[in-house]
């Protein structure tokens, strides 16, 4: 009987240990990679995110991420009849067009990055039409300088108004385009969802802008690429790698989207003050900040200026910016003072 006990007694604690065995730990740090993909805005998004094992069961990941890039398309797409910005551009009245809090936060940076900047301006929706870098056709003839100062009448940042009632145009059919700057907006709308999950180790890329947050699964520090602006390669070539640490980075170019007419090649970076596509030496700018809105802005904004005056203006405004022009001698390079860390 004695001997009956002791068996008895060892059977529950080894059953006791096997169950024990089949129990995640309680302080289980172990993290599964999550790679989302799939299409938004025009273009394409990648995310990678390392979850917890111990909440994957929990998540739909997929779903709420394209949610609420379907919420930012819905708001800020021209393609969109009936989105929010083509309601806005289609009114005809100078009285506050009621706005969302999303519209409200891309406006109210718009705004800012175009005074700022005056290269940035969002209300060129009808010039970057004119010429061809819109929904419409890439023209047959070059637009005419009486049809381009004509258009010009109509836009500018200081046309506009942000009141608590909405937002307030001055001319009647002055439209705005969000191309500029939306995708970084929608980057910065899934890091919020992401970081309110507290999932705070993710790489989240819209069009090739991008916003990092800590680290990868094994310790590594997330590794970028800036391309090399050539486009007679065959194939896209690293020009340099950078581990930026958690910050979006933003690249703007004019050496990807061009076309040519009547012997000329046109870029997509229109200038605000000639209403006509750039012709500059500055064909790459890289740009890092808190916020890929604010570093797809910038970008933009800098490149529409040129080699010299975008160096003028990252040195004044300490901004972490990388630039590549064109010379006689080839490609030059230069890391404005902000930058030089990330380096």
């Amino acid at each position: 009987m004695k001997s009956l006990n002791w068996f008895s007694l060892l059977s529950v604690l080894l059953i006791t240990l096997l169950l024990q065995g089949c129990e995640p730990a309680k302080d289980d740090t172990r993290v599964q990679e999550v790679l989302l993909q799939g299409k938004t805005m025009g273009t394409t998004f990648t995310i990678k995110v390392f979850v917890p094992i111990e909440k994957m069961q929990s998540m739909n990941l997929y779903s709420e991420v394209t949610d609420v890039l379907a919420q930012v398309n819905q708001s800020m797409s021209t393609y969109i009849p009936d989105s929010e910005i083509s309601l806005f551009n289609q009114s005809r009245t100078t009285t506050p067009f009621q706005i969302s809090d999303d519209f409200r936060t891309v406006v109210a940076e718009s705004i800012r990055l175009g005074k700022s900047t005056q290269t940035l301006d969002v209300t060129m929706g009808p010039l970057i039409d004119l010429w061809g870098f819109g929904p419409d056709k890439h023209p047959v003839n070059i637009p005419a300088d009486d049809l381009i100062k004509e258009i010009q009448k109509r836009i500018g940042v200081d046309k506009l108004t942000l009141t608590e009632q909405g937002l307030a145009k001055s001319i009647p059919d002055l439209e705005i385009s969000f191309s500029a700057i939306a995708k970084g907006y929608g980057i910065d709308k899934v890091a919020m969802l992401l970081e309110q999950k507290n999932l705070t180790n993710y790489m989240v890329e819209i069009g090739g802008e991008l916003r990092l947050s800590g680290k990868k699964a094994n310790g590594d520090e997330w590794v970028i690429a800036i391309e090399e602006p050539d486009p007679t390669l065959d194939e896209r070539v690293i020009h340099k790698r950078l581990k930026p640490g958690t910050i979006a980075v933003a690249t703007s170019g004019d050496y990807r989207i061009y076309y040519q007419l009547d012997g000329q090649t046109f870029a997509h970076i229109i200038s605000p003050v000639t209403g006509k596509p750039i012709i500059q030496d500055l064909v790459s700018v890289t740009v890092l900040s808190p916020s890929a809105m604010t570093a797809d802005g910038i970008a933009t904004a800098l490149l529409a200026m040129g080699t010299e005056q975008a160096k003028m203006y990252v040195e004044t405004n300490n901004i972490p910016a990388y630039l590549i022009s064109k010379t006689e001698q080839g490609l030059a390079t230069y890391s404005s003072p902000a930058f030089a860390p990330y380096l």
